[in-house]
């Protein structure tokens, strides 16, 4: 719990990544969980993820910026991962 206090006060999300085969979908998102500013998850669209990430269900934390670029799926946004580390639990 204190290393979940730590990560967000230094402005991390926690999240979880959702690998898709589907046509027309971005092969890898993370659904963003609920946090104090949404009520409900959302999805993201990582351009710059490392393999290392890429695994269906690694939950995450991070941070990044949006980018103005064309959406590459319909259902996320792009973003730009600042950073990024495994979240244990």
């Amino acid at each position: 719990m204190e290393k979940e206090k730590t990560m967000k006060e230094a402005g991390f999300l926690e999240g979880v990544i959702v690998a898709s085969s589907e046509e027309g979908d971005c092969p890898f998102t993370i659904r963003v969980l609920n946090n104090d500013s949404y009520s409900e998850s959302y999805l993201l669209d990582p351009i710059n993820m490392t393999d290392e990430y890429k695994s269906n269900g690694q939950k995450i934390w991070f941070t990044f910026a949006g980018l103005r670029m064309q959406n590459r799926c319909d259902k996320a946004n792009p973003v730009n991962i600042i950073e990024i580390q495994k979240r244990e639990e």
